[in-house]
């Protein structure tokens, strides 16, 4: 696996990247299933896996946390904001308000204290 320098950050990551936008109902994959392809990911050298709040309403980044759960600190974890999470008006879009609340339950769903790549989707 060949790694690059995260922009000024000083962090390596892959130059292979998991995606995990079909992760959860939307891909039909179960936690096993997503379990396993993250172990195959990280075996290959992949560490960076890159989520969203939107994907599955949420569910991606609970099948992500769960599957790295223990192993957080090896991994270099990106999630997304910025699109409709339901039907409220302020649930969305670009204010800091909302892009706050949207990284808190991010992390809450992912089970993790902070993401490494936080990005406006």
């Amino acid at each position: 696996m060949q790694y690059r320098t995260l922009g000024r950050t000083g962090v390596q990551v892959s130059t292979l990247v998991l995606g995990a936008m079909n992760f959860g109902k939307l891909g039909n994959s179960t936690q096993d299933e997503v379990t396993a392809m993250i172990d195959v990911a990280i075996d290959g050298g992949v560490n960076l896996i890159d989520t969203a709040d939107m994907y599955g309403q949420g569910e991606s980044e609970e099948l992500v946390g769960k599957a790295v759960a223990g192993r957080r600190d090896d991994l270099v974890l990106a999630t997304k904001a910025t699109m409709p999470m339901g039907e409220e008006r302020n649930h969305r879009g670009g204010s800091r308000r909302w892009l706050m609340t949207a990284l808190d339950d991010s992390l809450r769903r992912l089970g993790v204290d902070h993401v490494d790549l936080y990005q406006i989707h």
